[in-house]
């Protein structure tokens, strides 16, 4: 997510507390919103992929996806 999503995002919330939004300034804020807690939650998946475990015999293996 680009940085002038974010500053719109947190435009949209100082505005919310303040004087308060239209309805399609609080639909463009839930968009907002959903597309950056995606971006998020992609960036912690990439993350823990890269994660290898080293066993008690010394093996590496990969961290296991839940439910695996």
């Amino acid at each position: 997510m680009d940085k002038s999503k974010i500053d719109r995002i947190n435009y949209l919330s100082r505005k919310a507390r303040g004087i308060g939004l239209t309805d399609e300034e609080r639909a463009e804020r839930e968009v907002l919103r959903n597309e950056y807690r995606a971006a998020v939650v992609g960036n912690l998946k990439d993350s823990l992929d890269l994660i290898d475990i080293k066993e008690q015999d010394g093996s590496i293996s990969p961290l296991k996806k839940r439910g695996s």
